[in-house]
């Protein structure tokens, strides 16, 4: 009589410990595949939405089109967010009282602190999910290597009790060992794979947005932009943009 050995048998014989790990295994393969959908399709976004402020922050004639623009559209992309909070700390500091311990600062140091509040917000947010990913992709082997052991050990037990190493005796635990070892690989590589990536996409996006926090900072402290475009010939020069103090020029 032919038996069927396929994956309904393989559960049909799995104990409680080999059921466990084989849930273990599976929330950690949904929590990974979840975090690596979402992460793409807020990356394409951000993507998105970064080339649009981008786009009109160096076509902008001045800030107050600037501010117009991140108050109309409050999106969770790094830079509009970090020029919306530089553009309100311009507009709080001009509001001071200097009755506060936060405003016994110079203008410079004002916006230098929301600058950087605004880059450490936003470095949790895109490393959201990445120890989920770290985690998966470090316990998955081990969790496949322990339901190994616990495979073998039950071929063992099979040959103790009968006193026979016949293929049929240790075939079915043999089998269960070397499937939970493929299945705690197949959950932990895509989980490492994905972080690798996660990690070194947001390592560029937070050089880039460095060094566009200098920029923001140089123009919104001086009103001069660090790479201004050309005018044409045509074109009047526009006024510069009223630094951060509001002092006349």
């Amino acid at each position: 009589m032919e038996q069927n050995l396929g994956v309904a048998h393989f559960l049909s014989q799995v104990d409680g410990v080999g059921q466990f790990l084989l849930v273990t295994l599976l929330s950690m393969s949904l929590a990974s595949w979840y975090l690596i959908v979402t992460k793409m399709l807020s990356t394409w976004r951000m993507a998105r939405q970064r080339r649009r402020f981008m786009t009109l922050f160096h076509n902008a004639h001045d800030l107050d089109e600037v501010d117009v623009f991140v108050r109309e559209h409050d999106t969770r992309e790094p830079f509009s967010h970090l020029a919306r909070q530089g553009l309100a700390a311009i507009r709080q500091y001009r509001a001071r009282t200097g009755q506060r311990l936060i405003e016994a600062t110079s203008a410079d140091e004002f916006l230098t602190r929301a600058l950087r509040r605004a880059i450490e917000q936003d470095t949790a947010r895109l490393e959201y999910g990445q120890t989920v990913l770290a985690s998966v992709a470090s316990a998955a082997p081990f969790v496949g290597l322990f339901g190994t052991v616990w495979g073998i050990y039950h071929a063992l037990l099979a040959i103790g009790m009968t006193g026979q190493a016949s293929l049929d005796k240790v075939a079915g635990p043999v089998g269960e060992a070397l499937i939970m070892t493929a299945l705690g690989l197949a959950v932990a590589i895509p989980a490492v794979l994905a972080y690798n990536a996660v990690a070194r996409s947001n390592r560029l996006l937070l050089s880039e947005l460095d060094g566009f926090a200098h920029d923001l900072f140089a123009f919104m402290s001086t009103g001069i932009r660090t790479t201004p475009a050309e005018p044409a010939a045509d074109t009047p020069p526009r006024a510069p943009v009223p630094a951060l103090s509001g002092e006349p020029a």
